[in-house]
């Protein structure tokens, strides 16, 4: 893959951050171009929008991704405890 795009790998490690703070993958745009200096950004509908940056590696760039969510009010979820919403909604089953 050519320098400059983004690959499957660079999604897997940007989704283990939103996914672990709860965002909704829908909630989460990526453009597939890298481009300096990066961008980590809400917009007024609350879509995340992320451009990964071209020369820093993407392990840098998923703790400054952390760190930027977390400055917007997101916290790291804990798998283990479900909310009574999450069983709510399993009830039929």
């Amino acid at each position: 893959m050519p320098e400059g795009v983004i690959d499957m790998s660079d999604m897997e490690i940007i989704f283990s951050v939103t996914d672990a703070m709860g965002i909704h993958r829908e909630s989460v745009r990526v453009d597939l171009g890298k481009e300096d200096p990066g961008v980590i950004a809400k917009d007024p509908t609350g879509m995340i929008e992320i451009t990964v940056p071209e020369t820093q590696t993407i392990q840098d760039f998923r703790g400054r991704l952390e760190l930027e969510l977390k400055d917007m009010g997101f916290t790291l979820q804990d798998p283990a405890s479900g909310s009574e919403e999450d069983e709510d909604d399993d009830s039929w089953l």
